[in-house]
């Protein structure tokens, strides 16, 4: 691997730095403190191509390499984390999931007006009696099966009955990938906002990524026709293990962006604040602090760009993306709370952006899969070829 970025990514950095500098960073308190994702701000992001940052031209994308991807989604990150995560479920879970299993009708009816923001996409896996462990998505469980959404056949349409919870991008979506056990097992549907039988409900009060919406979805007798599934009977799995992949590299660049950020912001302001007649930065606790956190974000680095790599190549990502999830929100949580000790009582006040970096960091540890699932899926692998089965 060359870690060297080429000189059309280098530009494309360029153009990411330039418009988060514009437009996310001067809104990303009042964002936080309003709780609100202005839409406007992602139409602006669609006609910069960022929406449909993945997809072919030919359904309006921009045709982005993953790695340049991944530059963008660390860089919107370190303004603003909700925001990042936003565009990543949209793009990294549901954009790329129809991209990749996706007929040739379900592409060009669904990808061009994602591609343009008209169309926010929209997870929906997580449930009131189950996490987000694929690899049990039609397994047996005490209480039927782990999915206890249920795909009924009636006709050419298919009728969806269960209830999703923590579904990003919930009051906003205008299609919901969801899934749902079929009689073949797990299987996953495109659900359209304004399908009958299909209500968003509460919202979450999280303690960061409050611009973030995470949505109830109830299903009652949704009606979606059968030519709404994503890929084929019982495959649901597969779908779903293929896409919390993808978005566990991109939720790792994401962390990488909020690390680095904070350790700008950490570092500006121990150049300025005075104690004793001298700048704090010149306290040698302060160095240890700010030198262990730069070492952390540059190992970050390199595994982020690693699997962004290896996503382009084709590989096998399942290990490779749990290895970065887990380090990501590791080293975010490590960092950023580093860099609120190096602020002091500053970097604990709402008035400076380290506690906001600080909340949204912590999620880390959580959304796309708990650190605890992805250790497991590593343990997998050291103990394959032992003979010794690992399970969550």
């Amino acid at each position: 691997m060359d870690f060297v970025l080429s000189e059309e990514q280098e530009m494309f950095r360029a153009m990411f730095r330039d418009f988060s500098a514009k437009e996310i960073a001067p809104k990303a308190e009042e964002m936080d403190h309003e709780e609100k994702l202005p839409l406007d701000l992602f139409r602006k992001a669609a006609n910069q191509g960022f929406l449909g940052a993945t997809l072919p031209e030919n359904y309006y994308g921009a045709e982005l390499d993953y790695l340049s991807y991944a530059l963008l989604v660390e860089t919107l990150a370190g303004d603003c984390m909700s925001i990042a995560v936003t565009l990543a479920t949209h793009v990294s879970l549901v954009a790329m999931s129809i991209l990749e299993h996706g007929t040739n009708g379900q592409k060009e009816a669904w990808l061009p007006p994602m591609a343009a923001g008209e169309t926010i996409g929209a997870f929906a896996l997580t449930e009131p009696d189950a996490g987000s462990d694929a690899t049990h998505s039609d397994a047996p469980h005490p209480s039927g099966t782990v999915l206890q959404t249920r795909a009924t056949a009636d006709g050419d349409e298919v009728l969806l009955d269960g209830v999703k919870t923590w579904v990003a991008n919930g009051e906003i979506a205008g299609l919901f990938l969801v899934f749902a056990q079929g009689p073949e097992g797990g299987e996953s549907f495109l659900v359209p906002a304004d399908s009958s039988g299909l209500t968003v409900g509460y919202r979450e009060p999280t303690l960061g990524l409050r611009s973030i919406t995470f949505n109830t979805l109830h299903l009652e007798g949704c009606r979606v026709p059968v030519a709404n599934r994503l890929s084929g009977p019982g495959e649901g799995r597969m779908v779903v293990q293929r896409a919390q992949d993808r978005m566990a590299v991109a939720l790792a660049a994401a962390g990488l962006g909020v690390a680095e950020a904070s350790i700008d912001i950490a570092a500006q302001f121990a150049s300025e604040r005075v104690q004793f007649g001298v700048p704090v930065a010149k306290k040698q606790a302060i160095q240890e602090y700010v030198a262990e956190a730069f070492t952390e974000v540059e190992a970050l680095r390199y595994l982020v760009y690693h699997a962004a790599w290896l996503a382009d190549q084709g590989g096998d990502l399942s290990v490779d993306a749990s290895v970065v999830k887990a380090f990501s929100a590791r080293v975010a949580r490590s960092v950023t709370n580093r860099m609120v000790q190096v602020m002091g009582g500053y970097g604990y006040m709402e008035d400076y952006p380290m506690a906001r970096k600080y909340r949204d960091a912590r999620a880390l540890g959580i959304i796309g899969g708990p650190t605890e699932l992805h250790h497991v899926r590593v343990a997998q692998r050291v103990f394959a070829d032992l003979d010794v089965e690992i399970a969550p």
